[in-house]
């Protein structure tokens, strides 16, 4: 259950980042509610999360996926440029999070 609670605050936070983004600085009132709303739903949610799971694996995994999950959207579907550094980096991120878990977290 726990793994389950940590999938919907990484889907929370990517929604509220991608929110963020539309904003305009906080300027646009449905974007600015659905950042405030998405982090809200996202910690709820990490926090429960924390009930049945290692703060560091929890953590981990949702800083790793959250941040390679944006990373993609900003360079799928916002334009952002699609370098070699950038998906090293995204790959990087992902091989941490996988690195930590295989390495006995609890």
């Amino acid at each position: 259950m726990g793994y389950l609670t940590l999938s919907g605050a990484i889907l929370a936070e990517v929604l509220a980042t991608t929110s963020m983004k539309y904003s305009d600085g906080f300027s646009k009132l449905w974007p600015s509610l659905g950042t405030a709303l998405g982090y809200g739903i996202a910690f709820v949610l990490l926090a429960q999360t924390l009930k049945t799971v290692s703060v560091g694996t929890a953590y981990a995994i949702w800083a790793g996926a959250g941040t390679a999950v944006i990373a993609a959207i900003g360079m799928v579907f916002l334009g952002e440029a699609v370098t070699a550094a950038r998906v090293a980096g995204v790959l990087l991120v992902i091989a941490g999070v996988v690195v930590l878990n295989l390495g006995g977290a609890h």
